[in-house]
């Protein structure tokens, strides 16, 4: 019997296939009924996507956008279910369609069951990054 993969240490993996821009494999790190949540998404973009495929659509797209480098200044907090964590973050790359520096920070809850990401809210400011005529990703409306 296997032993499921400790909620930190499959955050840390997830991050090292987004900088591979390997979204089928971070797709894969998550449970089939997984919710993915936005609370503070602007108007006209999802607020909560639930199940695999609605967060694999999702997430597709997100290479074609920003060049992620790095998520310097990771901190993972355990908290009293141990199967949750709070991470604290800093996302730094590229627009691609302006070629402009990104950097974003982030706070996320992470939920984990069975070595399966089960709920991710993002807690980011969509307005650290809108432009008129953009959206988060960068791309023309």
């Amino acid at each position: 019997m296997s032993v499921p993969t400790p909620p930190a240490d499959l955050y840390r993996h997830s991050l090292r296939l987004l900088l591979a821009k390997d979204i089928a494999g971070w797709i894969d790190l998550w449970a089939e009924d997984g919710v993915m949540e936005f609370p503070f998404a602007p108007e006209g973009r999802p607020g909560r996507l639930e199940g695999r495929e609605a967060i694999a659509a999702y997430m597709r797209p997100y290479p074609d956008h920003i060049d992620l480098h790095d998520f310097p200044g990771l901190r993972i907090h355990r908290t009293t279910d141990p199967e949750t964590i709070v991470v604290e973050m800093r996302g730094v790359g590229r627009l691609l369609q302006t070629d402009k520096p990104f950097e974003m920070t982030y706070i996320a809850v992470v939920a984990v069951r069975d070595g399966r990401i089960t709920s991710y809210r993002d807690y980011w400011n969509p307005l650290a990054v809108l432009q008129p005529g953009t959206d988060f990703t960068g791309s023309n409306r």
